[in-house]
């Protein structure tokens, strides 16, 4: 019952205003006519000519005024309907406009298509620009990982006190050109997803792998529980995700452990006893580029891990909640119950 009020008190309210607005914009022709109406009236009154004269003149011009006002209010609420419901579904051409009803809409139509025009170029050399500069952008990072497999290579040869150091700023190139290919092929994500189930501890490990050599270089120790839990997942998108929360634990982690463990409903958590996040910081940390207090002490943090990490979670339909207190650590819980498997 009140919804039915609520939508009669809308019509209601849409109806007035299109009154309102017709009769603004009529405003001029309905002053014209009571003017006319003035002049015969003055007239009429000036030579004494009497009234039932002009009564039955009047009220033809009434009838014939009040017709043409109702089909001229009828043809303003349907043009107004027809541009209202182009609305919600106009193309990006302008082709499919309202025949103009007069020169000058026919004038503003005009106009609209070259601005539309213009703008379509504009995006088109944006695009194109856009276009050649990922290009590049791919091209340099796969060019990148040739160095950077010879650099390891020679460092295996090196015999020098600054080796392991070396070797720990290779592996931050590699880690940060892996991150720019995969944050280019975030908008084609759809179309490299291979979705089944996969036994999480392999994946789990293999990410813990990938950063032995920052474990053992910190002596952030490892607490890894086994589990035998099976996920409906992309493995290569999710280890990406659990390396890069496994990267932030470890920057931000100067002493204590790393603990990775499974809890139920199939939530993976990461916890650490590293610097923590402000309170104010944690619900802006998926935001692109947001790097928050630890990003700007840093000075390193770019502020893409985790929001690349938020966007690939969301297209694998998987969940991430933060938890932190500073001084105290970080907890991460990647909720892995897909929404097929409930």
């Amino acid at each position: 019952m009140d919804l039915t009020m609520e939508k009669t008190k809308d019509m209601v309210g849409q109806h007035r205003n299109l009154l309102r607005s017709y009769l603004k914009e009529r405003v001029r022709i309905i002053g014209m006519s009571l003017s006319f109406v003035a002049i015969f009236a003055v007239v009429f009154k000036l030579y004494h000519l009497p009234a039932r004269i002009a009564v039955y003149p009047a009220l033809i011009c009434a009838a014939l005024w009040l017709l043409y006002a109702i089909m001229d209010f009828y043809q303003y609420d349907r043009s107004h309907r027809e541009r209202t419901n182009l609305e919600s579904h106009i193309e990006i051409t302008l082709d499919n406009l309202p025949k103009p009803s007069c020169l000058i809409e026919e004038d503003y139509q005009d106009l609209l298509k070259i601005l539309a025009e213009h703008n379509t170029k504009q995006v088109s050399e944006q695009n194109r620009k856009l276009s050649d500069m990922e290009e590049y952008i791919t091209m340099w990072s796969h060019q990148m990982k040739t160095p950077i497999t010879a650099m390891e290579l020679l460092l295996q040869e090196l015999h020098d006190p600054e080796r392991s150091r070396l070797k720990e700023q290779v592996f931050e190139m590699e880690r940060y050109v892996d991150t720019i290919l995969q944050y280019m092929r975030l908008d084609t994500i759809n179309s490299d997803l291979l979705l089944k189930e996969y036994p999480l501890m392999p994946i789990v490990k293999q990410a813990v792998k990938y950063y032995t050599k920052s474990f053992i270089s910190k002596r952030i120790s490892l607490d890894l529980e086994e589990f035998d839990t099976v996920v409906v997942t992309d493995e290569k998108w999710l280890l990406f995700v659990i390396k890069q929360i496994l990267s932030n634990s470890l920057k931000y982690t100067a002493e204590g452990k790393i603990t990775i463990r499974v809890v139920p409903e199939k939530t993976l958590v990461i916890e650490d006893t590293g610097i923590g996040i402000s309170a104010e910081d944690i619900p802006r940390i998926f935001e692109r580029g947001f790097t928050g207090y630890n990003g700007r002490m840093d000075k390193k943090s770019t502020g893409i891990g985790l929001y690349l990490s938020k966007q690939i979670l969301d297209q694998l339909n998987h969940g991430i909640e933060v938890s932190s207190q500073p001084g105290v650590g970080t907890r991460v819980g990647i909720d892995l119950m897909n929404l097929t498997e409930v």
